[in-house]
């Protein structure tokens, strides 16, 4: 963050925006969201990953840690740039569906018939859009035809993880990959024109925010899924064996939360080759992001210090140890290559030790507090905002993780409602905006407020519930958004009054 200003900011995922197709886009809503963001000085809207997710919904477990989620094309815009007919759009599957939590069946069918539509009318297509398309395609070489390979081998050997395709495509013999490449040039083109035009109107997205003011606040993951691109492309970088089985896996200890500990089933690091090869491919994933975004949160974060390693074949994560990861190298040279100045934000939630604290420091790297974890009783509870000393912090209500505030409030007992009471200095009436305040009042240099707080939803608007794998990453606003006007305009007059407005051009 800019030290000489404080900032307001909103957590929205563009799946969980209104339209066509039974999920967010980057189309039109996204466009009139970032309009009202900044008319009403909201200087960052922070997003999820934008990758594409897994097979329960989740961005945080992508096939792919550089490409971007066809679910969030826009049909529509490509229609008015005439890459598509209006007949394309009326038969995609979903085409109908404007409301209500996105079918995951749905989507991923709907993203699969846009780029069969797409590579369709491709060979029509003016030359200088043919020009644009290979200069793109050049520009990406360093992950972009592993990964429209690795989609296309993927549907071919019906969704099952690379490890189980037969061996020569498992183990990227050149011979085989060559093959499918030449036999499935079709499916390749589609992989490769859908990414094209999501980055394509992601950019538009991000000019559009420059010219409001607004901020764009990525996400991402320490680790890379097992079944993915990344791992498929470059094995000796992770903990696996040669038929692409872990050696070990991910994780955290046992904790007050969970007796076992939790286990994530991604391959950690051989940390060795990636010190070995001046981190060209940590360098490489972070710099994909940082042409995405204008900050970026990074999950995990503690992992760059040490991090929880589990035997590979292990069915819960008690019996790991903890590992040294190099991370004040890795920053460094990131912090080098990025002219001395690091755009990241420390996810450094849980315990987090002395030695992951002088990490965060070292490099200047603001850290998170979330609210709702504030009000147990402890009078040293980090998260209290009493307890919050300096700027260089992310102040939360909740993230997408956690309740809806108003979830929250109403599962509290009464002295955490009484200790929640004193806090504000006033009885709790509208507990959600009542602990945005606490937080935009926080001497942070960032707060930020999911969007089902300012509407003062319930949990049936809850995004995520951690350790569960059903009917998460599916909500969806489920009004325009103009009438989120109202909202917007209270929150921008009382980020306002505590010195947290930002103009154009401010923020960068």
């Amino acid at each position: 963050m800019n030290q000489a200003h404080r900032h307001a900011g909103v957590l929205l995922h563009p799946t969980s925006l209104p339209g066509k197709g039974g999920c967010g886009s980057f189309g039109q809503a996204a466009h009139d969201w970032l309009d009202l963001l900044g008319r009403h000085r909201i200087g960052v809207w922070q997003l999820l990953p934008l990758a594409p997710p897994d097979g329960t919904g989740s961005p945080y477990s992508s096939p792919s840690g550089s490409a971007l989620n066809p679910w969030l094309l826009d049909g529509e815009r490509l229609r008015q740039e005439g890459f598509l007919e209006p007949h394309d759009l009326e038969a995609l599957p979903g085409a109908a569906m404007a409301a209500g939590p996105m079918d995951l069946s749905v989507v991923a069918a709907r993203s699969t018939a846009l780029g069969e539509a797409l590579a369709l009318r491709w060979g029509a297509q003016p030359a200088e859009q043919q020009r644009a398309f290979a200069r793109w395609r050049r520009s990406q070489r360093r992950w972009l035809p592993d990964h429209a390979l690795f989609m296309v081998i993927r549907r071919l050997q019906g969704g099952q993880p690379w490890w189980q395709w037969p061996a020569p495509l498992a183990q990227r013999q050149r011979r085989a990959l060559a093959r499918v490449a030449t036999e499935r040039a079709d499916w390749l083109l589609q992989e490769q024109l859908l990414q094209w035009q999501l980055q394509r109107q992601w950019q538009q997205l991000r000019r559009q925010a420059s010219q409001a003011g607004v901020q764009l606040l990525g996400d991402l993951p320490f680790y890379v899924a097992h079944d993915s691109a990344d791992v498929w492309a470059h094995r000796s970088l992770f903990s696996l064996r040669s038929d692409g089985s872990l050696t070990a896996q991910s994780g955290v200890p046992p904790d007050y939360f969970s007796a076992t500990g939790q286990l994530w089933g991604t391959p950690v690091y051989r940390w060795p080759r990636h010190l070995l090869s001046g981190f060209s491919w940590w360098l490489a994933r972070l710099q994909r992001q940082f042409e995405l975004f204008d900050q970026l949160r990074l999950d995990h974060f503690r992992a760059l210090e040490s991090f929880w390693s589990v035997p590979g074949d292990a069915l819960t994560a008690e019996n790991g140890s903890w590992r040294w990861f190099p991370g004040w190298p890795l920053l460094a040279l990131l912090w080098l290559r990025r002219g001395r100045h690091l755009p990241l934000i420390a996810e450094d939630l849980g315990v987090i030790t002395p030695a992951v604290e002088a990490l965060r420091d070292g490099f200047g790297l603001p850290g998170m507090k979330i609210l709702q974890f504030a009000f147990d009783g402890d009078s040293t509870n980090p998260y209290l905002p009493a307890n919050i000393r300096g700027r260089r912090w992310v102040v939360y209500t909740g993230t997408h993780d956690n309740a809806t505030s108003v979830g929250w409030w109403q599962s509290l007992g009464d002295d955490a409602r009484q200790r929640l009471a004193e806090a504000v200095g006033a009885p709790i009436t509208a507990p959600a905006w009542q602990l945005l305040e606490l937080a935009l009042a926080s001497p942070a240099d960032l707060a930020v407020v999911p969007l089902q707080d300012l509407l003062e939803l319930d949990d049936r608007a809850r995004f995520n519930t951690p350790g569960t794998s059903s009917g998460n990453w599916t909500w969806r606003l489920q009004q325009p958004v103009a009438s989120l006007d109202g909202a917007l305009q209270g929150y921008g007059a009382m980020a306002a009054s505590y010195g947290r407005a930002a103009s154009a051009g401010e923020l960068n």
